[in-house]
């Protein structure tokens, strides 16, 4: 009997200094919680201080991956409407001045995808690689500050794709008006004197004119989520045949060590570019195609996948 009371004594003694110790480690894991937190509030406090500094800011996201991506009357490219799997990359890169009387703001976007084509529109078409989505963005905005929102401003812009067809067309946008900043990270350019030069080899349809300017964008970069959005529209004075407007979007998320998940997407309405790809057809559509007559569809183009970000 006294054998069994001193077993009991001696295992109720131990599973009260396991439970007393367990909870002490508790408590004390609790306090190196908060010891955390509050460091991590000051490090945030900093980096917005930092963040908010005037200077030379720099960076880039992006994507690289294999994707799922599909076409829909995507004029620029060789095959504008096609749907297979493919490899590529997305680079969003930025480098802005920012002072107290003036800004320069630069950025490029660039997003190339080489695929293995199944062109619904050609029955013969080959199995091999080849460039897909086309897409090459160098932007330049000066801006000298009138205020803490708005600024005189300069803007060049050119458009133009890589793989298949470069400068053909390409699009240099050079104009000057004001840019209004209502809250970080969104820039809004508002242009209404801006020449827009068109480049393309051969006879073709495409013509420069003079027009309005306005382009709208988005960056913003926070913790796992990489995020971007850019809406480019010019307006001619000369004729709405030489009008465009092209809207891209990036979005980001890692999941582990670089690696996560990617959606890109971008619409485009431009004239010419209907009227000249309706024109390469063979045969030529009938009667043939004109400004008055071309249907100037939406393109379109996604981009989803797993990633790796950087």
């Amino acid at each position: 009997m006294k054998k069994l009371v001193f077993a009991f004594v001696f295992l109720f003694a131990i599973t009260s200094t396991y439970a007393q110790t367990l909870e002490e480690l508790k408590a004390e894991q609790g306090v190196k919680k908060d010891s955390v937190t509050a460091i991590q509030d000051r490090v945030d406090a900093l980096q917005g201080q930092i963040d908010a500094f005037p200077g030379w800011k720099k960076g880039a996201f992006g994507t690289v991956g294999g994707n799922l991506s599909g076409f829909n009357n995507w004029y620029s490219k060789g095959a504008p409407n096609s749907s297979a799997g493919n490899i590529g990359f997305v680079v969003n890169a930025f480098a802005n001045l920012d002072r107290e009387k003036y800004f320069w703001r630069n950025s490029a976007n660039v997003n190339l995808i080489w695929i293995k084509l199944d062109d619904k529109d050609d029955a013969t078409d080959v199995e091999d690689f080849k460039g897909a989505t086309d897409v090459f963005t160098l932007t330049s905005l000066y801006g000298y500050k009138l205020s803490d929102k708005w600024a005189i401003s300069a803007l060049g812009e050119y458009r133009t794709t890589v793989i298949d067809n470069f400068n053909d067309p390409g699009y240099l946008d050079l104009g000057v008006g004001v840019t209004w900043t209502p809250i970080t990270d969104l820039v809004v350019v508002i242009h209404p004197l801006n020449y827009n030069f068109v480049f393309s080899s051969g006879d073709s349809v495409y013509e420069s004119s003079l027009g309005a300017k306005i382009v709208a964008d988005y960056t913003k970069q926070l913790g796992r989520v990489s995020f971007k959005t850019n809406l480019s529209m010019f307006q001619s004075y000369e004729s709405a045949d030489y009008s465009n407007w092209t809207w891209t979007n990036s979005f980001g998320y890692t999941l582990w060590k670089g690696i996560g998940v990617g959606f890109d997407f971008g619409l485009r309405k431009n004239k010419q570019e209907a009227l000249n790809n309706a024109l390469g057809l063979n045969p030529v559509p009938t009667p043939a195609p004109t400004f008055g007559n071309v249907d100037n569809e939406l393109q379109s183009f996604w981009m989803f996948g797993l990633n790796y970000s950087f």
